[in-house]
């Protein structure tokens, strides 16, 4: 595994995302993660398996401290006492006295993100959250918590693959030393359908979702958490770390048409 560091903290360049996986699939796919050398797990309230991710971490041979652990309070639980009692319940499922980043899961105007902040604040000074940080958030929304609040944010995690352009707020993300975790990073398996992605891919003997996830790690301040059950899948979302895309392959991913964004509910910020 290879690692960005942020802010002084080394974060695994590849992780698991877990929404979708419960019961005994998801503690199975975890615990497998683990064994094969994840050591960066993303799971979040609103996925309900913070139980079952929990129960995999707690039979893994891998020290606590060695895995990067993440959730999420979802958008409904961001009042500022909610986000105490809601975080601590998260604790509890996990079965863990702290996560390595607490992040809200999606912006709410609704509430006071001051507030909300401030008790995220409140968790990481009791060590039960090491890093704070937001998911969802578009640029100005980003901006507003990092420089207008100045939060100390750690993480903004967002839909990222080489269908979607997140290049200013990524740039924005370079320059403030805040970590960008790319969800949904193989585009929900459709860049395995993409014509230049496969051509690019049998020049290297990958698959195309294998160069998605190099294209990804590839760029400063991104790290990746694509979502797999299977062990084969776990494997291969691995096995990126034994080539560098040329200059010219990665231009052409850059090109591609960058105007898929595949997650976007009702509740979403306006991007």
């Amino acid at each position: 595994m290879q690692y960005k560091t942020i802010q002084g903290i080394d974060v695994p360049e590849i992780g698991l995302g877990t929404y979708k996986l419960h019961d005994r699939e998801c503690a199975k796919v975890v615990r497998t993660a683990l064994d094969l050398g994840y050591r960066h797990i993303d799971t979040a309230q609103m996925y309900k398996n913070e139980r079952e991710v929990g129960e995999a971490l707690k039979i893994s041979n891998v020290p606590r401290d060695d895995i990067f652990l993440t959730t999420k309070i979802w958008h409904t639980n961001l009042d500022a006492e909610d986000v105490l009692q809601t975080t601590e319940q998260s604790l509890r499922n996990l079965d863990t006295p702290y996560v390595d980043q607490l992040l809200i899961h999606w912006p709410n105007d609704q509430y006071d993100l001051r507030k909300t902040i401030e008790s995220m604040l409140i968790l990481r000074d009791q060590g039960k959250a090491l890093n704070i940080g937001v998911c969802n958030f578009p640029l100005h929304l980003l901006k507003k918590v990092n420089d207008e609040i100045r939060a100390p944010i750690f993480c903004n995690q967002v839909e990222y693959h080489p269908f979607l352009d997140q290049l200013d707020l990524l740039d924005y993300m370079i320059e403030k030393g805040i970590l960008l975790t790319a969800y949904s990073p193989l585009a929900q398996g459709k860049v395995a359908e993409d014509e230049d992605l496969i051509e690019i891919s049998e020049k290297y003997g990958k698959s195309p979702s294998q160069i998605a996830l190099r294209w990804l790690i590839e760029q400063e301040n991104v790290v990746a958490i694509p979502k797999a059950s299977s062990r084969e899948h776990l494997e291969a979302n691995i096995d990126i770390f034994d080539f560098f895309l040329e200059d010219d392959d990665f231009d052409r991913i850059d090109n591609l048409n960058k105007s898929k964004r595949l997650v976007n509910p009702s509740f979403a910020p306006k991007w």
